[in-house]
């Protein structure tokens, strides 16, 4: 039997990293001739911009109603009785999950299907200032939020921002109307995901150093490591490979500028949220268990007795199916008025992909209106 070739330490430390791989390749190409260094130029100054020069944009006009220390509050349509609140996820990434582009934005969605006042949280990135700032501090801007918009909402919660709007309803039920939990990691302990395994097998010492080096802040930077850690093939590869392929292209090259001026632009998080989160949320599962503590009080989620619409991704591997739909036991709201949606794909998919932006929010939409 052949041997398979070995890859040098040398090659190896390089292609690791994806800043130095494409250079490597251009490299190594330079002498196949003009047209093909010429197309490998291209190639290197579209990485450049990808992961360096783009910013993300909200892509439905807005107007700021409120800008606060967390977050900025963007509203779109014309004022209702009761508007929908959209909690983007405070995760490390911008609110551009929630209006992506034209033609694919769950805002959008939503105000083409029923609902034509809806705000969303524009999340801020954490500053050094920030760096103490707790849960509670994110809570409490969330009900100013909802006091300003007239007291009372139906909310929103897509991934990180459906524990925070359940804590909420938890706190405060007379104040949300409707809850939808998109992708939300609510019973912690539930199935068997990656970030599951990844949060139990690393002690919370981990956390805290990284939180020590950005300076008391979880930097963005360290969390996208990690999510392309988790597909690295897809990440330091087949996304360059695919890259070069399409160079010429330019729908290819304008959908991928789109995406990762989102995806490769994350925002920083207060390192004792952060701490606090991965600690009470995913390593004790405190929300589900009724101990978490909210503004003064142990949040019990049998208080939360408006509709419900829990949605989760059939392939989704951040959030596991079993972590949205077990929030079922927990709540007190009566089982006919709960509604459960398996939706196809992954998770990202389940706000910015087409198929469920088409099929599956249109129907949420005109269930919020309904509620």
């Amino acid at each position: 039997m052949a041997k398979k070739p070995r890859v040098k330490s040398s090659q190896f430390s390089l292609v690791s990293v994806p800043a130095f791989w494409p250079m490597a390749m251009a490299a190594s190409l330079m002498e196949s001739g003009v047209e093909l260094y010429v197309k490998n130029v291209k190639f290197v100054e579209e990485e450049i911009e990808i992961h360096g020069e783009l910013r993300p944009d909200l892509a439905t006009a807005n107007t700021i109603r409120l800008d606060l220390r967390t977050m900025l509050l963007r509203e779109y349509g014309k004022p209702e009785r009761i508007p929908t609140l959209v909690d983007a996820p405070y995760a490390g990434h911008t609110a551009v999950i929630a209006d992506y582009q034209k033609g694919q934005s769950l805002i959008e969605t939503l105000l083409a299907n029923g609902l034509g006042h809806v705000a969303l949280t524009d999340w801020k990135s954490a500053t050094a200032d920030m760096s103490n700032f707790d849960i509670d501090n994110y809570l409490a801007e969330m009900v100013a939020v909802i006091d300003d918009l007239g007291g009372c909402v139906n909310i929103i919660g897509l991934c990180q921002g459906g524990w925070m709007a359940a804590m909420v309803a938890a706190r405060f039920p007379q104040k949300v109307r409707s809850l939808v939990l998109a992708g939300a990691p609510i019973d912690t302990d539930a199935g068997n995901g990656p970030v599951k395994k990844m949060v139990h097998a690393s002690p919370i010492s981990f956390y805290e150093e990284l939180v020590a080096l950005g300076g008391g802040l979880m930097l963005g930077k360290f969390m996208l490591q990690g999510w392309k850690n988790m597909h690295p093939e897809q990440h330091y590869f087949a996304d360059h490979i695919d890259l070069y392929e399409h160079i010429d292209d330019p729908k290819y090259l304008a959908k991928k500028e789109a995406f990762e001026s989102w995806y490769g632009n994350p925002i920083d998080l207060p390192g004792r949220w952060y701490l606090q989160v991965v600690q009470q949320l995913f390593k004790e599962n405190r929300l589900a268990k009724g101990t978490f503590v909210g503004l003064g009080r142990p949040l019990n989620l049998k208080d939360i007795t408006c509709p419900v619409y829990l949605l989760a991704g059939a392939t989704d591997d951040i959030t596991a199916t079993e972590q949205v739909f077990d929030a079922e036991k927990y709540l007190g709201t009566p089982e006919r008025k709960i509604e459960k949606k398996l939706a196809p794909g992954g998770h990202i998919g389940l706000f910015m992909g087409s198929r469920t932006l088409h099929e599956v929010w249109p129907a949420i939409a005109r269930w919020i209106a309904a509620a």
